[in-house]
């Protein structure tokens, strides 16, 4: 095969839209924020560049199964999937889009913990399995480390120079 298939770890910058199509099909569309970071050896620290967003695209079981877990905006997670650029035309110009078609999306546990729960095959989650996984993710939100704080939303959005 010829595509580019990439991992991606980065931050949800929005909540995620979930629908089912006109023929039954989950569908789940995210954005991710990326902010690669650099150590500049003239000052000591490190700088962070431009973020980078998304649109991450997760079908059938995989968008189920994201629409059931806790991945409000700010959330750390890591994608992996088939990487695709779209090229269209706004007010004359032509604009570039990345996306990302999901094979894999994950809490990122270097940045917390998660309850992973396995889905029976064959079957949709229930309003059973999401209510559960909001319930878990509110409970690690009263449980998360003092220092979890630092590590929030404003991380996934880029900041005013």
């Amino acid at each position: 095969m010829n595509e580019a298939h990439v991992t991606v770890i980065g931050w949800t910058a929005a909540e995620p839209y979930y629908t089912v199509t006109g023929n039954g099909t989950p569908f789940l569309s995210l954005r991710v924020g990326c902010t690669p970071r650099r150590y500049d050896r003239e000052t000591g620290s490190w700088q962070d560049l431009d973020t980078m967003f998304l649109t991450v695209n997760c079908w059938r079981g995989l968008a189920d199964n994201v629409n059931a877990s806790d991945f409000r905006r700010g959330t750390p997670v890591l994608v992996t999937g088939r990487l695709r650029v779209r090229q269209y035309e706004r007010d004359g110009q032509w604009r570039f889009s990345a996306e990302i078609e999901a094979n894999t999306v994950g809490h990122d546990l270097g940045r917390g913990t998660a309850d992973f729960r396995p889905v029976q095959r064959g079957g949709a989650l229930t309003d059973e399995d999401r209510q559960a996984a909001r319930d878990a993710a509110d409970q690690w939100a009263l449980t998360a480390p003092p220092d979890a704080e630092a590590e929030t939303p404003a991380e996934a959005t880029p900041q005013a120079a």
